[in-house]
């Protein structure tokens, strides 16, 4: 197949490294003589033909810049065919040959949608909370990590001024990646996250005991998707009611700013070689991460999986060097 156009198209949650990875879009497709095109807007975009033909001067200043300059948008009539049908339309009158798409499950399923109706797509994983099946790594999570020990590390400093424990929210939906990773790099007495289970009682304890060895603060790093912030410290003063606890919200901060040199260069790495798979005819499939390296990972096997993956080495080993007893 003679690729001519392609175009590019990001999805769902912004994260950090989306704008490198268009970038590498568009270069790769101007060394190889293809014209990139723009979606703005997400899948609605798609749908209602927001296209536009991309420069080196559209993109080579964005590299450095958190979100997406191609914005995104929430479109769940996305689901239906109907819709899917009519961005085939859009795309065919704009005579794209294929599309890349950047963001998550979400968008990873909007893909492989297209690839039924018999249009060309590829994935590239962009998703702050690393949720992917496959690949060990998608753009966005080193940034969001960042972003969260920063802040966690600010914190204690106020934590430990007061003898006070403290509580921080952080994001990753249903997965808890951002917790263990930020956790164990601000040594937090407890991880909690949605793929292990708890008991309140034995946190309490853990806290008590780090206090017992000499700890002037506590930590416990909370996942999203186990309970929200303010629901645990209550839940956790019932058990310890003398203690000075304070609950804290990440939220989207951890979205935002300027992406690390890990996410832009895997980015550049993935937008790059999605262009070279479209040319060499390749649909159907998404760039990751594994050991370092990229990997070519099957989108209809990835979305059949059901369970994340998280590292269980990084969760053992907080438990490890914080629960000793009292």
């Amino acid at each position: 197949m003679d690729i001519k156009r392609i175009a590019v198209v990001t999805s769902g949650g912004d994260a950090p490294g989306m704008n490198a990875a268009i970038r590498a879009t568009v270069e790769q497709g101007i060394h190889h003589g293809i014209d990139v095109y723009g979606v703005y807007n997400g899948f609605k975009g798609l749908v209602e033909g927001d296209f536009r033909l991309l420069t080196t001067s559209d993109v080579h200043h964005n590299i450095r810049r958190g979100g997406t300059f191609l914005y995104s948008a929430r479109f769940p009539e996305f689901s239906k065919e109907e819709y899917q049908r009519r961005a085939v339309e859009q795309l065919n009158n704009h005579n794209i040959d294929a599309l890349i798409v950047i963001g998550g499950d979400g968008s990873f399923q909007g893909a492989l949608a297209l690839t039924k109706l018999g249009f060309p797509a590829i994935g590239i994983p962009a998703t702050i909370d690393n949720d992917i099946p496959g690949t060990e790594y998608t753009i966005g999570f080193d940034s969001a990590v960042s972003v969260a020990l920063d802040a966690i590390d600010k914190i204690s400093d106020t934590a430990a001024s007061h003898n006070r424990t403290f509580v921080v929210e952080v994001m990753g939906r249903h997965a808890g990646d951002i917790a263990i990773w930020a956790g164990v790099a601000a040594g937090a007495d407890a991880i909690l996250i949605p793929e292990e289970s708890f008991r309140m009682q034995s946190i309490v304890r853990r806290i008590a005991a780090g206090r017992n060895r000499g700890k002037d603060y506590s930590l416990i790093v909370l996942a999203e998707g186990v309970s929200d912030v303010n629901s645990f410290v209550e839940e956790y003063k019932q058990y310890s009611p003398d203690e000075s606890i304070r609950g804290v919200t990440l939220s989207h901060i951890q979205r935002g700013g300027t992406p690390s040199a890990r996410d832009r260069v895997f980015a550049t790495l993935m937008g790059a070689r999605a262009v070279d798979l479209i040319i060499q005819g390749q649909s159907a499939i998404y760039l990751g991460i594994k050991q370092e390296r990229l990997a070519v990972f099957d989108i209809v096997k990835t979305l059949k999986k059901t369970e994340h993956a998280v590292r269980q080495d990084l969760f053992q080993l907080n438990i490890n060097l914080t629960d000793r007893g009292i």
